[in-house]
């Protein structure tokens, strides 16, 4: 049976905390089988023999919404995906120098970019921020300790791009996830 990773926006920020026990009870009313989560930041790991990843995020999203009160923004990749995404080299060999405090981020788009954003994103560049685009994600280099400090985000040419709704994680936790819950 396929397995998928859920990757829920905004879950256990604000008023929008969940204990992990019921985020794993409402995936299970959607009979998904062996659900687990992953740290209390909304990634839930399930088995559904739907084969359709955007029929999933709309079905999740909807029966969180229902059930929590809030719209939850849904991504859903299979495992195989998400492993593809850890194994990739987005940045040349020179960028990838990478010290420890230096920091990869993967955001996770429902669709592809259009191409002149997709364009427009790899584009953008600056001495501690670095963006590759692939299909429906992108990887974002921040060469900074902490990614919070990065001014990217408020920049003209990037909020120019309109970019649509998306979540992002970091790299080095997907590692940890796809590890941890190797495939069977």
């Amino acid at each position: 049976m396929p397995q998928y990773i859920a990757f829920l926006r905004g879950i256990n920020l604000g008023n929008r905390r969940i204990k992990m026990e019921d985020l794993r009870a409402l995936f299970e009313v959607l009979k998904f089988r062996k659900v687990a989560t992953f740290i209390a930041s909304g990634n839930v790991l399930f088995e559904t023999a739907i084969a359709d990843d955007a029929k999933l995020a709309a079905k999740i999203a909807a029966h969180l919404e229902q059930s929590l009160g809030y719209e939850v923004d849904t991504f859903v990749r299979t495992r195989a995906e998400v492993a593809g995404i850890v194994a990739a080299e987005p940045f040349s060999r020179q960028e990838q120098l990478i010290p420890d405090e230096h920091i990869v981020h993967v955001g996770f788009l429902r669709e592809p970019l259009d191409p002149a954003k997709a364009a427009g994103l790899a584009a953008i560049r600056s001495a501690t921020d670095a963006f590759h685009v692939t299909d429906r994600e992108f990887y974002w280099l921040y060469r900074g300790a902490r990614s919070s400090d990065s001014v990217i985000w408020g920049s003209r040419e990037l909020r120019a791009l309109k970019l649509p709704t998306m979540t992002m994680r970091n790299l080095s936790m997907l590692r940890r996830l796809i590890g941890e819950y190797p495939s069977d």
